[in-house]
């Protein structure tokens, strides 16, 4: 499965920290199960591009770790444990921790977002080519 994480610029230049592998794990937050959550697995392959502009890099996945009925206690110990913003946690109940390995900078390529939802921080695709342009 391939998938494609969209990074918010407010964040700062997260595809730059994981390609010099300073960022080693992607989390996900949200308060109801959608993806990532229970559709991303080990040797899965992750692109990565900014809101707004293109795929610039790629990760496998080396490990999930998938926690639900999130409470600010369970939260905190996400944030310490992982080294995370506790912050990201408020008011979620699910948590996805992707561990990545082998980040490789990509030539950049835009895609194809029809029928993910114009919010969608996370497509699942069979194949990325199905959803490149």
């Amino acid at each position: 499965m391939n998938h494609v994480a969209i990074m918010n610029k407010s964040f700062g230049n997260l595809i730059a920290k994981i390609l010099s592998g300073e960022k080693k794990i992607e989390s996900r937050w949200s308060k109801n199960k959608i993806a990532p959550w229970g559709r991303v697995h080990p040797n899965d392959v992750i692109y990565f591009k900014q809101s707004g502009g293109n795929v610039e890099a790629r990760a496998e996945v080396e490990k999930v770790v998938g926690i639900e009925n999130l409470d600010q206690k369970t939260v905190q110990r996400i944030a310490k444990e992982y080294g995370l913003k506790e912050e990201w946690g408020k008011d979620k109940k699910y948590c996805t921790l992707i561990f990545l390995k082998n980040p490789k900078k990509v030539s950049p390529f835009k895609i194809n977002k029809s029928g993910f939802g114009s919010a969608a921080a996370w497509l699942c695709a069979e194949s990325i080519k199905s959803i490149r342009v």
